[in-house]
C-alpha cells in the first residue's frame, strides 16, 4: 500500500477554478496530499458571480463516494457545498457507512458575490445530520450566525456560538473573523475552540478583492494536514499561514472577486 496521504473533497465544482473542488484539489496538491472528489453540484460561475447551479443526482453522489471509499485509503474528508437537504442526507448516510477518520466541514452558504449556495431548509438538515460527524467546522461570521442564531462580534459571543456548535456534536470550531468590522478591521482574527483548549489566530488584513475561495482553501488545507497525521491545532495553524499567503500574494485574475494564490505558501510540507 502507498504511504502517500489521501483525502476526499465532497463539494461543488467551480467553473472559475477559484473555489469548490478546484480550490480543494489545488490545495491538497500543494500540501503533498493526493486528492479525490465527489461532486455534489456543477456551478457556472466566475469572479463576477454565480450564474447557474445544477445539483448532481443523489445516486451519482453516492456512487462517487463508494468508488473512493472502496479503493483509496482516505484519512480525511472535506465537505463543502451541499446545496439542499436531500444531498445533505445522502452525504450523511455515506459518511455513516464508510466511517472516514476525520471530517472537516466548511458550511458553504453564501458565495463571495452574495448568491445563496445553501437553501434555507437545508440549514436544519446540516445541523442534524452533518454537524455531529464533524471533526472540525470552519464557519465565517455570517455562517456562524446562520447556524447558531448568535451574532459573533467579540470573544464572548464567539465562545457562545462555538460551545453551541460543540453541543451539537462538532469537536473543534474555527470561527473565521474575516468579515469583522465590515471587512475593514486592521487584522483578521479567528477564534478556535477545541475540546480541551481555546485560542485565537490573527493576521494582517490585506485590502484586496482577490479572495474568492478563501473558505474552501482554508478548510482544504486543514483537511490535508489532518490526512498527513498532524494534530488538529497544528493543521489549523498551518492553514491560517497558508491562506494568509494566498491572499497577500494575489494573482489578479478576472474582473471581480478574484481567486487566491494557491502557490504562494512554501515550506517543507
Amino acid at each position: 500500500m502507498s504511504n502517500i496521504p489521501q483525502a476526499l473533497t465532497i463539494a461543488g465544482s467551480d467553473s472559475g477554478g477559484g473555489a469548490g473542488i478546484q480550490a480543494d484539489l489545488k490545495t491538497f496538491q500543494m500540501r503533498s496530499v493526493f486528492g479525490t472528489v465527489a461532486i455534489t453540484a456543477v456551478t457556472a460561475q466566475n469572479t463576477l458571480g454565480v450564474f447557474d447551479i445544477a445539483p448532481i443526482p443523489l445516486a451519482t453522489i453516492s456512487a462517487q463516494i463508494k468508488a473512493i471509499a472502496e479503493d483509496f485509503d482516505i484519512q480525511a474528508v472535506k465537505i463543502g457545498m451541499l446545496g439542499n437537504s436531500d444531498i445533505i442526507q445522502c452525504v450523511a448516510e455515506n459518511l455513516e457507512q464508510y466511517r472516514f477518520p476525520q471530517i472537516v466541514l466548511d458550511p458553504v452558504m453564501i458565495a463571495k458575490g452574495g448568491a445563496s449556495l445553501l437553501q434555507q431548509d437545508a440549514v436544519v438538515a446540516l445541523k442534524q445530520y452533518i454537524l455531529p460527524k464533524a471533526t472540525v467546522i470552519t464557519p465565517n461570521l455570517p455562517e456562524a450566525e446562520a447556524l447558531t442564531g448568535i451574532k459573533v462580534v467579540d470573544d464572548t459571543s464567539a465562545e457562545r456560538a462555538a460551545r453551541l456548535l460543540q453541543q451539537w456534536g462538532v469537536e473543534t470550531v474555527v470561527i473565521k473573523g474575516g468579515h469583522s468590522g465590515n471587512s475593514q478591521s486592521a487584522v483578521c482574527l479567528d477564534w478556535v475552540f477545541t475540546p480541551t483548549a481555546q485560542f485565537t489566530l490573527q493576521a494582517e488584513r490585506f485590502p484586496t478583492n482577490q479572495t474568492h475561495g478563501t473558505g474552501c482553501t482554508f478548510s482544504a488545507c486543514i483537511t490535508a494536514e489532518l490526512a498527513k497525521g498532524n494534530s488538529v491545532e497544528q493543521a489549523i495553524r498551518t492553514a491560517k499561514a497558508y491562506i494568509t499567503a494566498a491572499i497577500s500574494n494575489p494573482l489578479n485574475l478576472g474582473h471581480g472577486h478574484g481567486p487566491t494564490n494557491h502557490w504562494a505558501y512554501q515550506d517543507e510540507k
